[in-house]
């Protein structure tokens, strides 16, 4: 069966950290796409917890941090297979199919946006990361000198 690289791409941007861009690519049973949908969901519980715990909880800041590399690395792969020469793809992922891949432009948009969009979600995670992380130094700080 002949795996599009739009399709792949688009996946990825679209439904990111949900594994199903590697689910497409190399089937049911890869660890890797498994460990992204897992990782989602422990984002989704750790942002919960950090919610109602005023971001506070160490165990909803561990949890956040795994969906968000899930998510992070989703984008990612998007763009490493998105930018890859189509010979390259056709090789590793269509050896056994006649047909030859031709990637267009939807392919370098689709990698233009998912870089724009994980540099934005790096840079908001780290922001709300560091504010927090002062946040709770200034606070101790204030409960020192008292």
């Amino acid at each position: 069966m002949h795996k599009n690289k739009l399709l792949f791409c688009a996946l990825g941007l679209l439904t990111p950290g949900t594994g199903l861009n590697v689910f497409y690519l190399k089937g049911l049973l890869n660890i890797w796409a498994w460990l992204h949908l897992i990782g989602l969901f422990s984002g989704i519980l750790g942002w919960k917890l950090l919610g109602a715990s005023d971001m506070s909880s160490a165990l909803g800041w561990i949890l956040a941090a795994y969906g968000f590399i899930s998510l992070q690395a989703s984008w990612l792969t998007t763009i490493v297979y998105g930018l890859r020469p189509d010979e390259k793809w056709d090789a590793q992922f269509n050896s056994d199919s006649p047909q030859k891949s031709e990637s267009g432009w939807l392919v370098v948009l689709c990698v233009i946006i998912s870089l724009m969009v994980g540099a934005a979600v790096l840079m908001s995670g780290l922001a709300i990361a560091f504010e927090q992380h002062f946040i709770s130094q200034f606070e101790e700080a204030k409960k020192i000198s008292q």
